[in-house]
């Protein structure tokens, strides 16, 4: 068996992200090979100019989409999230953590129903906070966007940078 080719079937086929130790636990295939062979592979869908990469997530591996390939997807993949629950998702995402009760005064009353499909699709978290709730986005928010950091500065640069692209990308219609 190619090794590139069973760790690169491996990213392929997960839907978790991976470290090392786990591909090389379910192929069999030695640690430092395993190691070898994502670096390897990293490189080649760079060199490639690839719209797929196998992005490092803290010590996991996860191939995924470029970020910059998202809007292509848009028009062949079913949106999972509405319009409403987007934005909501993002304004918990710039604002994290953020109380309910705050992004209910910015965004109304669909906020409700929005946290709740969001909470229950793991996309945020929530924890008590008197008589609201403390609202974060979660580990799978940054892998589903391709985000690559689940640090909050890092999503909030990540925003303002789609939101820059977006309206320099609308002066120009």
């Amino acid at each position: 068996m190619n090794v590139k080719g069973a760790v690169e079937a491996a990213l392929y086929s997960s839907s978790e992200n991976l470290s090392v130790s786990d591909i090389a636990a379910k192929t069999g295939i030695p640690v430092e090979e395993v190691r070898t062979a994502v670096m390897d592979l990293r490189r080649d869908y760079e060199e490639r100019d690839s719209a797929i990469q196998i992005a490092r997530i803290g010590s996991e591996y996860r191939m995924m989409l470029r970020p910059e390939y998202t809007e292509v997807t848009g028009t062949f993949a079913k949106a999972e999230l509405s319009g409403g629950a987007l934005r909501t998702l993002t304004t918990i995402a710039y604002y994290q953590p953020v109380l309910q009760s705050e992004l209910l005064k910015l965004r109304g009353p669909r906020v409700y129903d929005d946290v709740h499909m969001l909470v229950e699709q793991d996309f945020v978290a929530r924890k008590r906070a008197g008589n609201t709730w403390e609202l974060t986005t979660t580990k799978k928010f940054a892998e589903y966007f391709g985000i690559g950091s689940t640090r909050v500065k890092d999503i909030k640069a990540w925003i303002k940078e789609r939101a820059t692209n977006l309206h320099d990308e609308s002066e120009k219609e």
